[in-house]
């Protein structure tokens, strides 16, 4: 993923920098498009000023009119302290209601979110926020690009946030995230390739989203390959969640390992 256009009402982007200049050419860009689809717009970050969107078409009247918005960090969110991942997605549901109710097609928000995940126990309660969010999004027309300066942040945090967001401009083992859910049950998406290299990851991701009760169901179309520990794992989270776990799956091998490791409360759906 190299730029931030040609993105959806719903689209949830993990965008890592180490360019300041380059991010804000990708909110400009994200922003821009967002107005072109009839949609509220917003900035967030630390010191946000309007010199920041300028060069975006029609900035000036769109600010004028409520159509596009600029918010501090710490009006936005607790940034000395780690988010209520709930409260701040019921604030973000109110905006999104409020954009609609005013016309506009949905609400997009860029934010420079660093400051949010500095310490652990910031990334833990921003890494559960986001996939409550991802969750939220998945249902509405609310959609957001989230920097990450990887000055600020080490490897491991930037590896976990990219995991946890559909999209992301740089690469990660796998994805792991909210989807459009049914039957009462909520339903996570993942992707990529699950090997020994990604288990402590998905150990962690799968304990910091909490998916809820009653088992778990993974969609994969985009799953490559998973291994027979990345299976053990998700069955295990189901387990611990009270119930079974339904793996949806392109990937060939996942109902042949279930067989031969007779793995307990585990279906393979096969996705044509």
């Amino acid at each position: 993923m190299q730029h931030a256009r040609d993105l959806g009402r719903h689209d949830h982007v993990c965008w890592s920098y180490d360019d300041t200049g380059d991010f804000l050419v990708r909110v400009r860009e994200y922003l821009a498009e967002g107005l072109a689809l009839g949609q509220r717009v917003r900035y967030v970050a630390v010191g946000a000023d309007v010199d920041v969107l300028s060069g975006v078409a029609g900035i000036g009247d769109a600010l004028a009119s409520g159509a596009a918005e600029i918010r501090s960090l710490s009006d936005t969110y607790q940034s000395d302290l780690a988010v209520d991942p709930h409260a701040q997605v019921r604030a973000y549901a109110k905006a999104t209601e409020e954009a609609i109710a005013d016309g506009f097609t949905g609400l997009r928000v860029a934010a420079e979110a660093t400051p949010l995940v500095r310490t652990p126990a910031q990334l833990a309660s921003f890494l559960r926020y986001e996939h409550l969010v991802d969750r939220y999004m998945a249902r509405h027309p609310f959609s957001a690009l989230c920097g990450y300066d990887t000055t600020r942040l080490d490897e491991p945090a930037v590896a976990r946030l990219a995991g946890v967001h559909p999209c992301a401009n740089r690469p990660a083992p796998f994805r792991l995230h909210a989807a459009a859910g049914g039957a009462g049950r909520e339903v996570v998406e993942l992707g990529g390739e699950l090997d020994a290299s990604g288990h402590e990851l998905l150990g962690e991701l799968l304990e910091r989203i909490d998916p809820g009760p009653g088992g778990l169901v993974v969609h994969a179309p985009e799953l490559t390959f998973i291994d027979h520990r990345g299976l053990l794992l998700l069955a295990d989270s189901a387990r611990r969640r009270g119930g079974d776990l339904v793996l949806r799956t392109r990937a060939t091998g996942a109902a042949r390992l279930v067989e031969v490791l007779d793995i307990p409360d585990v279906r393979v759906e096969p996705i044509p």
